[in-house]
């Protein structure tokens, strides 16, 4: 629906946006200099997580990520909060405590911010950063025989739903909370050091979604294959037990023809590609010369990556999961 309302927005228009609502990349980019570029971005949302702290950090990386994903430095930020009237002034000053050290992690500072009062708690942020106008690493630039690494483990939806309805253990919380607040700052720095060619995060329409945005923008088809992706600890238990988002569901809805998921596949597989994640990794494209050296340095790093498909010929439909 919004991308139908969106075809109806005629912005006024201007040489110096280099990337804008036209496509379906995951940052804004104007250009200042002929060697600095803004990259701008923004969003927020409801809790996932119980701990108001790790709230604050959770939406501060999922931010923080377009940046990222755009090969940009994050150098500003801006606080955005909604809150109940009643709302324990303490919770409130915790979450941007959370998102505040997130930040700062990054390297970039808290410039101020928005605050509403709304019948539910919202919180993100309005992140600016820098990058070079030549350097730009849009999500429409995936070439055939290309390798795809995902950086981060799957399932956030999957795992975070399982917390609320009390199905998963102390253990598995704690992992998904470390997954969704770890920043993707490394495979940022080290995705353009290695030269890939594109590049998007996974968030809410999740690996399916994003991946077909990807593949659809690049004119290319993706062969993904599940078994290589990592999954988090318990997503498959979790998903046969029905701890799925609402947010999967609508995915599904968007991507009816456009993703075939081999029919040897258990129901499960379908549950986690469609899963709507939050704060999690980049999706990137890269030449298979160059593919092992990235997810050498990565590994090494202490990324939980893999190499999870290629790029092949546009065919009938974009995903093909295997």
């Amino acid at each position: 629906m919004l991308g139908e309302i969106l075809k109806k927005f005629k912005p006024p228009v201007s040489d110096k946006l280099l990337v804008g609502i036209d496509g379906v990349d995951d940052a804004g980019v104007y250009q200042l200099t002929d060697d600095t570029a803004l990259v701008q971005t923004v969003d927020f949302f409801p809790p996932i997580v119980d701990d108001p702290y790790a709230f604050g950090q959770v939406a501060a990386a999922n931010a923080l990520s377009d940046i990222y994903a755009m090969g940009g430095t994050p150098i500003t930020a801006l606080n955005i909060i909604g809150f109940p009237a009643k709302m324990d002034p303490d919770i409130v000053g915790n979450i941007l405590r959370g998102g505040a050290d997130k930040v700062a992690e990054a390297g970039a500072v808290i410039a101020g911010g928005h605050s509403v009062k709304d019948n539910e708690l919202k919180y993100g942020l309005a992140v600016t950063g820098l990058i070079h106008p030549k350097k730009i690493m849009v999500n429409s630039g995936a070439k055939i025989g290309d390798r795809l690494i995902l950086t981060k483990p799957l399932g956030t939806g999957i795992v975070s739903t399982a917390v609320k309805q009390n199905k998963a253990g102390a253990a598995e919380e704690a992992k998904v909370v470390e997954v969704m607040t770890a920043l993707n700052k490394i495979a940022a720095e080290e995705m353009m050091r290695h030269g890939a060619h594109a590049a998007t995060d996974i968030t809410g329409f999740g690996l399916g979604g994003h991946s077909y945005e990807m593949a659809s923008g690049s004119d290319v088809s993706f062969d993904i294959f599940f078994d290589k992706v990592i999954l988090l600890p318990g997503v498959i238990d979790y998903a046969k037990a029905g701890a799925l988002t609402g947010g999967a569901n609508a995915n599904q809805q968007y991507l009816e023809g456009k993703i075939n998921i081999a029919p040897s596949h258990d129901k499960h597989v379908y549950d986690i590609i469609y899963d709507a994640q939050t704060s999690g990794g980049l999706l990137i494209a890269i030449s298979e010369e160059k593919a092992g050296g990235l997810l050498k340095s990565l590994l090494d790093q202490g990324l939980e990556a893999s190499e999870i498909g290629q790029v092949i010929l546009k065919e009938e439909v974009s995903i093909y999961i295997k």
